[in-house]
């Protein structure tokens, strides 16, 4: 049943990252034309946005080490397909394959760069400048991810004034877009519209922003909502709540993308996709992957078939 509330978007943007983020994670890798279906059954689905892998060494994230076999397969999926860069080989090789959209990966706190990126957060910066710069001399266009943004595992929680440093950071360095990512999950409403309006008040655009919540502490929905309320459009979630990330201990599962278009449609919020599709396809990976999707809505809809 359809019950709208006031104050929030007509339409949301999902920027689906199961086959990047959510596979990145996998014990065993995904055969490199399973990865393509579910990008392809990802899009017939209605996601418009559809993160498709890294091209970071595959010493670091073995998972995605077919990047390069991967993307061309590709080529007639009819959504934007961002691919992560970690630095100007990783662009090289993105941009020699035809990718238009990139990200990069940056850390609110200096911990987690030196764990995931063996740099402090100013030299990463300092990396991640002539990859933008190229990027988009390209044509390309360049979201900046900024990890840690709510609480990190090894410094606790990250006060609001040092993310908003970061983040005006990445957009000077030519970013399109910030996703705001709570990598443990700790986040919680009150904190997601305080650092939201920081960064406002910094001369940040809520239009630039998008939000990327994990689940460990069931949150990510109840700081998805905060973030609506603001006026955000854009959110991170991963079809079947595949994956969290590789480089954080405790962090677990991503926003599944079945649970957020359940919330939407019944906000009577358009997202363009058919959720019966999207969890069909999750409930196709979850067969691939050996184990049921952690999704509730993923468990209930199909319970009910």
């Amino acid at each position: 049943m359809t019950v709208p509330a006031p104050g929030l978007p007509a339409r949301v943007r999902i920027h689906e990252v199961g086959a990047r983020d959510g596979l990145q994670n996998e014990k065993t890798a995904v055969p490199t034309e399973v990865k393509a279906e579910f990008v392809r059954r990802l899009a017939a689905s209605g996601l418009t946005t559809i993160e498709a892998t890294s091209f970071v060494h595959p010493k670091w994230v073995p998972q995605l080490a077919d990047a390069e076999q991967l993307f061309p397969l590709l080529a007639d999926v009819d959504a934007a397909l961002p691919v992560l860069v970690p630095n100007e080989r990783g662009l090289d090789r993105a941009l020699a394959l035809g990718a238009t959209r990139i990200a990069v990966f940056g850390s609110a706190t200096e911990t987690f760069a030196s764990r995931n990126l063996n740099r402090t957060v100013a030299e990463s910066l300092a990396m991640f400048e002539p990859v933008v710069a190229r990027a988009r001399q390209g044509g390309a266009h360049v979201r900046g991810y900024l990890s840690m943004c709510f609480g990190d595992p090894w410094e606790g929680a990250v006060p609001v004034h040092q993310v908003v440093s970061v983040a005006k950071a990445l957009l000077d360095l030519g970013c399109d877009e910030l996703s705001l990512g709570d990598t443990i999950g700790v986040a919680t409403p009150g904190h997601v519209q305080a650092l939201l309006s920081a960064l406002n008040e910094a001369g940040v655009p809520t239009d630039r922003i998008g939000v990327h919540f994990h689940d460990t502490y069931g949150q990510a929905l109840s700081n998805t909502l905060a973030a609506l309320q603001h006026g955000v459009t854009t959110v991170d979630a991963s079809a079947g709540g595949l994956g969290g990330c590789p480089y954080a201990k405790s962090a677990t599962g991503n926003l599944a993308t079945e649970d957020l278009v359940w919330m939407l449609d019944g906000l009577g919020i358009e997202t363009g996709v058919d959720l019966a599709a999207l969890t069909a396809t999750s409930v196709w990976m979850a067969e691939q992957l050996g184990r049921p999707s952690p999704s509730r809505t993923v468990r209930a809809l199909s319970h009910k078939e």
